[in-house]
This record gives structure tokens, C-alpha cells and sequence, in this order.
């Protein structure tokens, strides 16, 4: 079901066959680039916050390498670095966990993508299950991600 609802997402954007479906688990950075043959830093990662002072849900969608730098983030945000429990993200995102992507969302979160993704062409962010991905260019991310802002909030990447 998850990903049927990603194709239909993506069918406004005419890239629904650019999807990729595998018979093995994405789930993680690491089986994400074993499924795709491709460096670990190239999958788009997409972490889930809470702001608790605004009650805001957030995307942050960085590099497989990269680590949320909790003073960027609480600069950038006001606030520390509070991820939604396993248990509420399906609830407030829209994906399950290990599927998480920028794309078919909940209303109201916002996306953020981090600089640490725009030394690469293209990327692969999931697709809204555990055995799925698609690649984009970074401009082609940061439109189907209708994303809020970029932001710099990560850290061991550079």
C-alpha cells in the first residue's frame, strides 16, 4: 500500500516508473546501499523530529553518512534534537518506519534537506516501504520533496 501511494505521488511528477521495488530489505542505510550497489553516502536518509515548544513535525532528509550535530540543530531549530518514537511515526509521517521519505507525507510536516547531500549528482531516498528507493537528482529532490528549506544541522560528512 505504501508504495502505491509513493506511484501515485510520483505520478504527478511523471516518474512513478522511476521507482524501484526490491526483494530484500532497504530498511537501513547500509541495506539501502547493498540493495542499490552503491556507496552508503549516497542514501538519502530521512529522520523524523518534534519540535516540542510548537508541537511541529519535521523532515530532515541528509546524506547516509551524515549524524544529526545536536548544537546545529538546536541553533537552527531553537530547540534540542527530539525524535519521534518508533511508535508514532507511521501515525505522524504518513511511512512506516524504514520507508520513511519527503514524499506523500501527512499534512503539515515540514521537509528539510541537509547540505550534506549536495556534493552528490543524485541520490536515493526511500520510497515509503522497507524494500524501496528512487533515484533523483538533487533539484528533482528538492521538488518532489516540496521541501521548506536547506538547512546545516548535520555533522561527519565533511
Amino acid at each position: 500500500m505504501a508504495v502505491e501511494k509513493i506511484e501515485a505521488y510520483f505520478s504527478a511528477y511523471n516518474m512513478a516508473e522511476q521507482i524501484i521495488e526490491f526483494d530484500v530489505s532497504s530498511a537501513t542505510v547500509e541495506l539501502a546501499a547493498k540493495a542499490l550497489n552503491c556507496a552508503p553516502e549516497r542514501i538519502a536518509k530521512t529522520l523524523s523530529f518534534k519540535l516540542k515548544k510548537s508541537d511541529r513535525i519535521l523532515l530532515i532528509v541528509a546524506a547516509g553518512d551524515a549524524k544529526v550535530d545536536n548544537a546545529k540543530y538546536k541553533q537552527t531549530f531553537n530547540e534540542r534534537a527530539l525524535m519521534l518514537k518508533p511508535d508514532e511515526v507511521e501515525a505522524k509521517i504518513g511511512h512506516p518506519v524504514g520507508g520513511v521519505c519527503p514524499f506523500a507525507i501527512n499534512e503539515g510536516v515540514e521537509v528539510f534537506l541537509d547540505e550534506s547531500l549536495q556534493r552528490f549528482e543524485t541520490v536515493f531516498p526511500a520510497c515509503g516501504s522497507p524494500q524501496s528507493a528512487i533515484e533523483l537528482t538533487i533539484p528533482q529532490l528538492e521538488t518532489c520533496a516540496q521541501t521548506t528549506n536547506w538547512v546545516n544541522v548535520c555533522k561527519g560528512w565533511n
